[in-house]
């Protein structure tokens, strides 16, 4: 935040009646008249809080190289919850606080800086004016380098950074005042020096995170695989770790340097490539310029193929992958070297070759999953009944369940075909089709073609009349909607609404009736932002849908779902 014009005196923020000083962690005590003259920082902070016990060291490392001028001190304002635990954490901060006892000074400095979260570090200059009431993140990017932590000052860093990106180097990056080097596993130094010439990925990552765990090992084998191959690449790992434990656990995972544990340089880089989420891969050219920001899909997509990572590169894999698709066939999409057919739930096998020539469905679903759930009866409806009709339809399941146990509940329920659980072609159709939440259902032509990614939609709003789900029949399908349109009534009343709903028409809605998606028409409360379909808005039964859906409700909170994964509306994805 940029400088205020608030102004205090150390006295009439600290002193009381009674005292008239702070105390260190050695129980010795010191004037706050000292004080004057100097840049104080009020840290609002506390053990029990991970985010402050992440930060309480790097302000640390800062203290120590800046408390040497004599004019700089740190004040630990407690948040904890008893004295024993402010004593134990004020054992690990080498500056001042205020005595845990005096809980209404704590207070009045609550409300003086407005303090409505920790860490909070509010900066004073030496007259006591506020410099700074977001004194973490100045601390978090520039750390020592950004005191005596002005608007001057932070403006000529920001300059620096600027011109740092016009003359961008592995060495600008990397190197900083009191380290020029990088580390590897058992202590081993290696000098920055080193990687220039190098395509250099800058992992960023951490052990707490399950999208990185599972990312890690793929990583690892793309590094090895190169490796083993001659290729000059290097990565250095950025860790998000919470704890230098942490941290060394998981680094000990992976043969490749990384930053130290708490380098400064690792807050500098998140916030120069602009790092809004992990896991994350940078990759810089020989030359030292970043060459890709986004190398973690890359690398899920398509492996060693894509080092090293040049524009060139690109464009020959998605020639490559154009010319996939327009010979794309069924075969092409669930054939394997190992395996040419798929399952029945009864443990038969079908060569695939027999789907030829026939419309496909590829369900991507779930048992944890909630929504899939929900959409399976309906589709195993529509499947019934297509079938009745005689139509060349099919679907496969491809599983996303946990273990093979939850694969083969759920695929009891299904009366389709289905990949073996685990066989890797199906997390190389999800990135294929790009599929980033479940249930999904793409439809396969009879030449072996793509008709739609989002055939799932489609299905909820017609059924069974949605077949073959060209864009074709869509057309038909709205111009039959217009024609029933012209039947319903302009405005109903319904039970399940306390206002009246008018009939308009919507491209893409969800259901409040029977929680399904709906398009074309709907009958809706603007006020409420409240839609039914026609057929629930209309039906005689709706309190019995209701408590179907409540039933339905009910028993999907008895699954877990994977840690990762967050289910919203209608869609599950993995965060």
């Amino acid at each position: 935040m940029a400088e205020t014009d608030t102004q205090h005196s150390l006295t009439s923020l600290l002193c009381t009646e009674e005292r008239d000083f702070l105390i260190r962690n050695n129980g010795e005590q010191v004037k706050i008249e000292d004080l004057e003259g100097k840049i104080v920082g009020l840290y609002f902070s506390a053990h029990w809080c991970p985010p402050c016990r992440a930060f309480t060291p790097i302000l640390s490392g800062v203290y120590t190289k800046l408390v040497e001028n004599g004019d700089f001190e740190i004040i630990f304002i407690s948040e904890d919850k008893d004295e024993k635990s402010f004593e134990e954490y004020h054992k690990t901060m080498p500056w001042l606080a205020l005595p845990f006892s005096d809980k209404q000074t704590k207070e009045k400095l609550d409300q003086e800086f407005d303090v409505e979260g920790i860490p909070t570090l509010i900066i004073l200059d030496q007259k006591c004016k506020t410099i700074s009431t977001d004194g973490v993140s100045i601390i978090g990017d520039y750390g020592a380098e950004a005191y005596p932590f002005t608007k001057e000052r932070l403006g000529e860093l920001k300059a620096e950074e600027e011109a740092i990106r016009l003359s961008q180097s592995l060495n600008s990056l990397l190197v900083s005042p009191d380290r020029d080097f990088v580390i590897g596993n058992g202590d081993k130094k290696v000098p920055i020096v080193e990687l220039v010439g190098k395509t250099v990925c800058l992992y960023f990552s951490a052990h707490w995170c399950p999208p990185c765990r599972r990312f890690t090992p793929k990583l690892l084998q793309f590094y090895t695989d190169l490796k083993s191959r001659g290729e000059e690449l290097e990565i250095v790992f950025i860790s998000s770790d919470q704890d230098a434990e942490s941290f060394q656990v998981y680094f000990g995972s992976m043969p490749w340097l990384a930053l130290p544990y708490g380098d400064q340089k690792a807050n500098y880089l998140e916030r120069y490539f602009e790092i809004e989420g992990i896991p994350t891969l940078i990759v810089l050219g020989p030359d030292g310029k970043t060459l890709q920001t986004e190398a973690v899909e890359l690398v899920m997509d398509h492996g060693v193929e894509v080092y090293p990572f040049t524009k060139e590169k690109l464009d020959e894999l998605k020639a490559k992958e154009e010319a996939i698709r327009a010979a794309q066939t069924l075969e092409s999409l669930l054939v394997s070297d190992e395996r040419d057919f798929v399952i029945t739930n009864s443990g038969g096998k079908v060569p695939v070759s027999e789907l030829t020539g026939k419309t496909v469905g590829l369900y991507f679903s779930a048992h944890w999953c909630p929504p899939c759930r929900g959409f399976t009866p309906k589709l195993v409806q529509v499947y019934n009944k297509l079938k009745e009709n005689g139509e060349a339809f099919e679907i496969v399941f491809l599983s996303s369940d946990k273990d093979q146990e939850a694969f083969e509940e759920y695929y009891a329920s299904m009366p389709w075909l289905a990949l073996p659980f685990g066989d890797k072609v199906k997390e190389d159709l999800s990135r294929y089709f790009s599929i980033k939440g479940i249930p999904s259902l793409v439809v396969v032509g009879p030449d072996g073609k793509t008709v739609r990614t989002d055939a799932r939609n489609l299905l909820s709003v017609h059924g069974a009349k949605a077949y073959p789900f060209t864009d074709a029949r869509l057309v038909e399908l709205e111009k039959e909607m217009e024609v029933a349109a012209e039947k319903y009534p302009k405005e109903i009343q319904s039970d399940l609404h306390e206002h009246s709903l008018n009939l308009i028409q919507r491209k893409a809605y969800f259901c409040d009736g029977c929680q399904e998606e709906g398009s074309a028409w709907s009958f809706y409360c603007k006020e409420c932002d409240f839609d039914l379909h026609p057929d629930c808005a209309l039906k005689d039964n709706q309190s019995d849908e209701n408590e179907k859906q409540q039933t339905q409700g009910k028993d999907f909170e008895n699954v877990d779902k994977p840690a990762e994964v967050i289910c919203e509306g209608d869609v599950c994805r993995r965060v």
